[in-house]
């Protein structure tokens, strides 16, 4: 069997899981593996960005999220990027429920209730100043007639031109996120991206789009958490131990689908607590059904200082536990309760 150095270039080889492979590529050792692995993912849209990214949220015609240069996530179905003649993304639309984040966490106030019929802003730089735009300090924005409750006229290098009543300036760990315009006109020469009829103008502020990636900056608030699936495919041989440790899942799930019996949830979280200390996911449950139905607080207190300890751990754990906590609250939400009641039994 041919053997070939490991590089990019293996990404280009047809690759047919059901046959013998004609070859083999090899490395000479992990760290060539993660150099070529990282050359990869530098190509990725996450880490590129720009117009190539964009262009790839479109065509997945999905919910994706394009990630400014000031930090601000947009995440949206994309369905339009408009380039000036350098090619270069100079404007970006969302059909459709949109919400705008800042590190993974929605803005508040720009969820997929209020952006719910889309999305759309410019990117680059101002004509005003040679800075990156969302550097720039309220002096600065000051200087250039950017001031709450003024009217302003902002000329991008790429032609397009925005102007109304300047309502509000969004900043966050001190670069420029947006800035609200009422009565809003935005044009890029004779098309209209923006008309005054159309209400209230967020104008997302960034000199580039650094980052796209698949799915929404923060899925809890744009109700993307997937449900769990009640049907585990992993079976873990049981010893003594673990077959006492199931047996308590077993009492919690009676409980929780009986709704009676939470008097014992208490016991059986000490018994857990004393015999298998290394579990957290049973507390979780537990912590789950106090919460639910408000039983118990000290107890549920307790279980939560003992997850947030336990989250401490490790980083797999942080991810885990952190994730157990969104479920807890996903669990409430309208939409997971309709979508468990429709779902045959």
């Amino acid at each position: 069997m041919k053997k070939i150095p490991y590089s990019i270039n293996a990404m280009n080889q047809p690759f047919d899981i059901t046959t013998r492979q004609p070859q083999l590529f090899v490395c000479r050792d992990f760290e060539h593996l993660k150099d070529v692995l990282e050359e990869f993912a530098s190509k990725m849209a996450f880490m590129v960005g720009g117009l190539e990214g964009i262009n790839k949220a479109i065509e997945c015609n999905n919910t994706a999220t394009c990630e400014y240069s000031s930090g601000l996530q947009v995440s949206g179905v994309f369905n339009e990027v408009i380039t000036d003649e350098n090619n270069s993304p100079i404007y970006l639309r969302t059909t459709g429920k949109t919400a705008l984040a800042f590190g993974n966490k929605e803005l508040q106030g720009h969820g997929i209730d209020y952006h719910k019929d889309g999305f759309g802003s410019p990117v680059g730089k101002w004509k005003q100043t040679p800075s990156a735009p969302e550097l720039l300090t309220n002096d600065q924005l000051h200087a250039l007639g950017i001031v709450e409750g003024k009217k302003a006229k902002l000329e991008f290098m790429s032609g397009i031109v925005v102007s109304g009543k300047v309502e509000k300036i969004l900043r966050h760990d001190g670069k420029l996120l947006l800035i609200t315009f009422s009565n809003c006109s935005a044009k890029y020469g004779d098309r209209v991206l923006f008309d005054p009829d159309w209400g209230t103008c967020d104008m997302a502020v960034g000199e580039r789009i650094s980052s796209v990636f698949n799915g929404a900056a923060d899925k809890d608030a744009y109700n993307q958490v997937a449900l769990v699936p009640k049907e585990r495919t992993i079976k873990v041989p049981s010893d003594a131990k673990r077959k006492r440790l199931e047996n308590l899942y077993a009492q919690v799930r009676k409980i929780r689908e009986s709704k009676t019996g939470y008097e014992r949830l208490g016991e059986i979280w000490e018994t857990q607590q004393a015999a298998h200390p290394e579990d957290w996911l049973l507390s979780m449950e537990i912590f789950e059904i106090l919460d639910t139905t408000d039983q118990q607080r000290q107890l549920k207190a307790k279980i939560e200082k003992f997850l947030n300890e336990k989250k401490a751990q490790t980083k797999d754990l942080t991810t885990l536990i952190s994730w157990g906590f969104r479920l807890v609250e996903y669990h409430k939400k309208p939409e997971y309760q309709a979508a468990l009641h429709a779902s045959p039994k």
